[in-house]
């Protein structure tokens, strides 16, 4: 890679899915918690549980995304 060329576009599907699954794991965790309501899925303590557990998962595949565009940074 010269001086004038940008960082390629690696990982970045990776980073992107994992900020979609915290945001949406985090929603689910509070519908289930209850403290959004107005969904069939508040108050459900089922939906409590598997939102910290999709948002973890997101977490890994933030990691994941900015570990493979580090790796593609160095020659």
């Amino acid at each position: 890679m010269t001086a004038g060329e940008g960082v390629p576009l690696t990982g970045w599907a990776l980073m992107s899915s994992g900020v979609f699954a915290v945001v949406v794991g985090s929603l689910w965790t509070l519908q289930g918690l209850d403290v959004l309501g107005g969904s069939a899925m508040s108050g459900v303590t089922v939906w409590a549980a598997i939102g910290p557990v999709v948002a973890l998962a997101g977490l890994v595949l933030i990691v994941l995304g900015v570990r493979r565009r580090n790796r593609a940074k160095t020659p």
